[in-house]
């Protein structure tokens, strides 16, 4: 069973920064750095949008949204990615979900709140 586990969500100010990470458990953990792992978000009331992306050769994708202000980035020695977000709106605010497409099968984390105030 494959698992996709978030963490590092929480509430911050406008402006501020808050960095969220997502680690792999069961049978893609072994081939993690061949995975393309990316980060979705979904605010309420809306669709659940892109934001951004890491190839298995690191390179990188973003949303128009948050170009600029978040960086997407991996470990594979630690099995991890991250998502560094800065200069955070409050239109930032959703749950992310980490996702990745890996030997075929698109899998999902269960997502972690991010609220921004104003």
């Amino acid at each position: 069973q494959v698992q996709l586990v978030e963490s590092g969500g929480g509430l911050v100010q406008a402006g501020g920064s808050l960095n969220v990470t997502c680690a792999p458990s069961g049978s893609i953990f072994s081939i993690f750095s061949m995975c393309g792992m990316g980060w979705y978000r979904q605010a309420p009331g809306k669709e659940r949008e892109f934001v951004a992306a890491i190839s298995s050769g690191r390179s990188t994708t973003y949303a128009d949204s948050v170009k600029g202000r978040f960086t997407i980035s991996r470990n594979n020695a630690k099995k991890t990615v991250y998502l560094q977000m800065g200069s955070l709106k409050p239109d930032d605010t959703a749950v992310y979900y980490c996702n990745t497409n890996c030997a075929g099968t698109t899998y999902w984390g269960q997502g972690t709140q991010v609220t921004v105030s104003s």
